[in-house]
């Protein structure tokens, strides 16, 4: 599915694909992106499946804080989701170098690549990336990643992520939707 634009009016019918596709082709992980849990909330009544939501990390965009409430957060795991917040795989401590330093790093270069097919994929990729690395999705097996353009989510994709150590055995094997 292609949808004509990017953004949050394409959240719903996203998760619907994602989950379609879980139940048809068996597959049991899900790592979806959130910044507030509202995205994520339309995953929790899946209980017989593995929801990863994977929130923004602490301090973006405001030092000291983070976007995900802790009421939000403990709406999340009470209805059955995995939580994780962490650096984020495709920016972290590089980040601080390009702005430090006026240059652009490698893994930057890997985020803009993955960007050329819609920031939703870059969200997908990475959030599958932090969620492998943290323990919380199965190594060598296919699940189904799901970011999105700024809020809500508009990309699901059917992939076998990789460590960060070893992001290049990453691969991505279908789109399920994304954004033209």
């Amino acid at each position: 599915m292609y949808f004509e634009s990017e953004g949050p009016g394409n959240s719903q019918r996203t998760a619907e694909l994602a989950l379609k596709t879980a139940d048809e082709r068996s597959i049991r992980d899900l790592v979806v992106a959130t910044s507030t849990g509202a995205t994520a909330k339309l995953f929790w009544h899946r209980r017989d499946l593995n929801i990863v939501a994977v929130s923004h990390v602490f301090g973006y965009p405001t030092p000291g804080e983070n976007e995900l409430t802790d009421a939000a957060r403990n709406d999340l795991i009470e209805n059955g989701l995995q939580l994780l917040t962490a650096a984020h795989a495709l920016s972290g401590v590089e980040r601080s170098l390009s702005k430090k330093f006026a240059g652009v790093y490698p893994v930057e270069i890997i985020a803009a690549t993955l960007r050329l097919f819609g920031q939703g994929t870059k969200v997908a990729v990475e959030v599958a990336t932090m969620a492998l690395d943290a323990g919380l999705i199965p190594y060598k097996k296919p699940i189904i990643a799901i970011g999105g353009t700024n809020t809500g989510v508009d990309t699901a994709l059917i992939l076998t992520p990789s460590y960060s150590a070893t992001f290049f055995d990453f691969r991505v094997h279908e789109v399920i939707c994304k954004p033209v």
